[in-house]
C-alpha cells in the first residue's frame, strides 16, 4: 500500500514537473511572463487543454520557421543546379569541339594516359597549341 502511494507522489511530482518545464520553456518560446501561464492545481483538466493549445502553437511556430528555411535552401539549391546544368553543356560543346579538332595521334595519347592516369603532358608538339584554342574560342562565341 505504502510502496502504491509513494509512486502515486511519484507520478504526480513528475507530472507537476513536467507542466512546470513545458510552460517555462513555452513562455519563452512565446514570449509571455511565466505567471500568465502558471497552473491552478484546481482547474487542472482546463490548464492542461490551455498547455496543449500552448505546445500546438509553439509546434506551429516552429513548422512555419522551419518550412521557410527550406525553402529557402531549395531555391538555391535549384538556382546551383541550373547553373551546373548551363556549365555542363557549355563543357560537353566545348569537349565535343575539341575531339573534331585533335589529331587521331593526340587523342589515342590522351586515351593512353587516361588508361595508365598518369596526368597529361604539359610539353606538347609544336603547332598543336595554337590551331585548337582559335577555334574553340570561335566556336564558344555563338554558343553563348
Amino acid at each position: 500500500m505504502k510502496a502504491q502511494w509513494c509512486r502515486s507522489v511519484a507520478m504526480d511530482l513528475g507530472v507537476y514537473q513536467l507542466r512546470h518545464f513545458s510552460i517555462s520553456f513555452l513562455s519563452s518560446l512565446l514570449g509571455t511572463e511565466n505567471a500568465s501561464v502558471r497552473l491552478d492545481s484546481s482547474s487542472s483538466g482546463a490548464s492542461v487543454v490551455a498547455i496543449d493549445n500552448k505546445i500546438e502553437q509553439a509546434m506551429d511556430l516552429v513548422k512555419s520557421h522551419l518550412m521557410y528555411a527550406v525553402r529557402e535552401e531549395v531555391e538555391v539549391l535549384k538556382e546551383q543546379i541550373k547553373e551546373l546544368i548551363e556549365k555542363n553543356s557549355q563543357l560537353e560543346q566545348e569537349n565535343n569541339l575539341l575531339k573534331t579538332l585533335a589529331s587521331p595521334e593526340q587523342l589515342a595519347q590522351f586515351q593512353a594516359q587516361l588508361q595508365t592516369g598518369s596526368p597529361p603532358a604539359t610539353s606538347q608538339p609544336q603547332g598543336t597549341t595554337q590551331p585548337p584554342a582559335q577555334p574553340a574560342s570561335q566556336g564558344s562565341g555563338p554558343s553563348a
